[in-house]
């Protein structure tokens, strides 16, 4: 898939390039990672001016762009290691809001999301689901005028620093999944915080009957879970961009053909998820997402493999700089789906719509 980029496309693209050029080397970024949750203030503030965080959102809420934009940025944070919550913010949380709130919480959460003074962690995943994004036990028990939630999140990413969490639970009333709006130091959560291997801030969540108003619930009951698919298939695709950037990153620092190839091959394969991620149609779009994850991610297991073999050298900083890309790359593939599971998930999808 051959994309022909505007002159603007290309100008936002070339600007988020020169401020991390600038603001975001990697000694910066290894400086960044032993802070306390790996994010820079100034850094997210240069950022909002830039735009970016308006990408993908309607106009009235001060938004612009779409999915090749969004491609363009993450491109660019991957091949700088960016630390900070974007794809958590504008691509899942952003997404969630702009397709699935109603009018008062589009006009409310949006703007701020676009200036840059709204950061969102979405506390879905349970331990135990393996990707998979219908079995949640966290219950959501309807009483007079509000909710009751209780139950556990694992590895939230960017929870740590989030104003705000959407928590997807099991609501009785409705019988199907909801989405629900929380402040992050409301009474009854309880948090584990920690990082992941590439420096990453998530926590785990316990809600102990935290009590909501009904007005805090995203969107209609009971059907999120059209509207979590959708959201976690624009992130695949974002994923796919930024494991390109940070592929890249590696070919121009080790100039090697072979390597350079697959970084194309993989390229190619994340135009085409970002072609393919807001597709109406549930089955295309889900296989495009599949086939592109999976061979994305094994190409950077290939390039984390090949990149091993070459002889180190003590205090060589391409090492260490190489090393933090692959650490990267890695939690990518582990990100919504691992190249194994993806591989399922398409040869499910395809006997599905063959039934």
């Amino acid at each position: 898939m051959d994309f022909e980029f505007s002159e603007g496309q290309l100008l936002l693209r070339d600007s988020v390039r020169r401020l991390l050029a600038s603001e975001y080397t990697f000694e910066r970024q290894q400086a960044i990672l032993q802070s306390a949750h790996g994010h820079n203030e100034k850094l997210w503030h240069q950022l909002a001016e830039l735009g970016i965080f308006g990408l993908g959102l309607p106009e009235e809420a001060g938004g612009y762009g779409g999915s090749i934009e969004i491609m363009l940025v993450m491109e660019e944070l991957g091949r700088r290691l960016v630390l900070e919550p974007y794809m958590s913010t504008v691509v899942l949380g952003g997404g969630l809001v702009r397709g699935y709130g109603t009018v008062a919480q589009r006009a409310r959460l949006l703007p701020r999301i676009a200036r840059g003074h709204l950061r969102i962690a979405l506390a879905h995943q349970e331990a135990g689901a393996r990707y998979v994004l219908d079995p949640i036990a966290t219950l959501a028990r309807r009483g007079k005028g509000a909710y009751l939630l209780s139950g556990r999140k694992a590895s939230v990413l960017d929870a740590p620093l989030a104003d705000l969490l959407i928590v997807s639970a099991r609501d009785d009333a409705a019988g199907g999944l909801s989405l629900f709006l929380l402040e992050p130091g409301i009474a009854g959560v309880s948090w584990t915080t920690y990082r992941t291997q590439d420096g990453r801030s998530v926590a785990d969540l316990v809600f102990d009957d935290v009590r909501l108003p009904t007005a805090a619930r995203l969107g209609p009951p009971g059907v999120a879970l059209t509207a979590l698919e959708q959201a976690v298939d624009c992130a695949l695709a974002a994923l796919c961009a930024e494991a390109v950037g940070a592929m890249e990153a590696i070919t121009d620092a080790v100039m090697q053909p072979d390597l350079y190839l697959t970084a194309t091959q993989a390229k190619a394969m994340s135009y085409l998820a970002t072609g393919r991620c807001r597709e109406r149609d549930r089955f295309e779009r889900r296989r495009a997402l599949a086939a592109a994850k999976a061979f994305v991610g094994k190409a950077a297991r290939w390039i984390g493999q090949k990149t091993a073999q070459f002889p180190a050298q003590p205090g060589r900083a391409t090492d260490l700089m190489i090393h933090q890309y692959c650490k990267r790359l890695n939690m990518i593939n582990a990100t919504f789906g691992d190249p194994d599971h993806q591989i399922g998930a398409f040869r499910d999808l395809l006997r599905a719509e063959s039934s």
